[in-house]
């Protein structure tokens, strides 16, 4: 019985959705003329927030967000597999882990979209489990998607449980599960911020298992 948990992030972590979500803000945008006045580096900085946060941050009304999340949901499903890649030793570093340790996805992506997603790329059999936008009602940094993947995985809180991901948000439900965690810069997180929240930084996925293997208690 593999004793290792470890849970991943998806955008910046294991694949690079950067321009199938930038490109259907800007759908989003335009659809619900919207004048938007910021950058693709203002939109790039909230990845990792739920939708309806990153509109409300980047200027959208509270009362009109959830307007943009459906227009958004309704072009990202068609483009999403054309427009995300692979971040390069993924698929080496999902090997190694699934080789010591068992594995789900806490994403704030929505699952429903996300399994075809990932079925497509050719990696949604690593992973034991998909938590998703909707599977839970408080996003990270709150524990609770966190809490609800080991409770699926029926997992009692022990001290091999990692979550690695790319952005503060990641690190801080880790913290508030009382998880370990490794921050990884090939995402949207700034190094200082991460350094915040973790004593492990690791370049990529790949050598954040390596970190994790070779962790001793």
């Amino acid at each position: 019985m593999k004793e290792n948990i470890i849970l991943f992030d998806l955008d910046g972590t294991l694949i690079d959705s950067t321009d199938a979500i930038v490109s259907t803000f800007y759908h989003s945008f335009n659809e619900l003329d919207f004048e938007f006045d910021g950058s693709d580096e203002d939109i790039k900085d909230l990845i990792g927030y739920p939708l309806e946060i990153m509109y409300q941050e980047l200027g959208v009304e509270q009362d009109r967000a959830f307007d943009f999340v459906a227009s958004y949901k309704n072009r990202y499903k068609d483009i999403s597999k054309q427009q995300t890649l692979l971040l390069e030793e993924t698929k080496e570093a999902l090997e190694l882990a699934k080789s010591f340790a068992r594995l789900s996805v806490v994403t704030t992506k929505t699952g429903k979209y996300t399994i075809p997603l990932l079925e497509h790329m050719d990696i949604l059999d690593y992973f034991e489990h998909i938590t998703g936008y909707e599977d839970v009602e408080h996003h990270k940094p709150h524990p609770e998607p966190i809490l609800k993947t080991l409770d699926l995985m029926k997992i009692e809180k022990t001290s091999n449980i990692w979550m690695v991901g790319d952005t503060k948000l990641d690190l801080m439900a880790a913290n508030h599960a009382g998880v370990n965690s490794v921050g990884v810069l090939c995402g949207y997180g700034k190094e200082e911020d991460l350094k915040e929240h973790t004593t492990f930084i690791a370049q990529d996925s790949l050598e954040a298992i390596k970190i994790i293997k070779n962790f001793k208690i």
